[in-house]
């Protein structure tokens, strides 16, 4: 099941509870902000996540995932690749 746009499990997020999140596919505005540039693109694109993309993985995808503080070393990219993987 796609959670995110990103690729993110957010089954595995710790915030998800506390936030009530239930991911960025269903909610409108992210708890963490203002919004969120890899959301955006995906739904300007009618993409239901990253892999769907046919710049995947692109620059913006990159960044968040290879975040020094927030990102998970690919491991969302890696994510995404699956599900583009599923879908085919």
């Amino acid at each position: 099941m796609i959670e995110s746009r990103c690729g993110i499990i957010c089954g595995e997020c710790g915030f998800r509870e506390q936030m009530g999140c239930s991911g960025c596919t269903q909610i409108q505005k992210p708890f963490w902000g203002d919004g969120c540039p890899v959301k955006s693109c995906c739904e300007e694109k009618s993409h239901a996540h990253c892999g769907q993309c046919a710049s995947f993985p692109c620059p913006l995808l990159n960044q968040f995932a290879y975040d020094e503080k927030q990102g998970d070393g690919g491991k969302r990219i890696e994510q995404c690749g699956k599900w583009k993987e599923a879908e085919v």
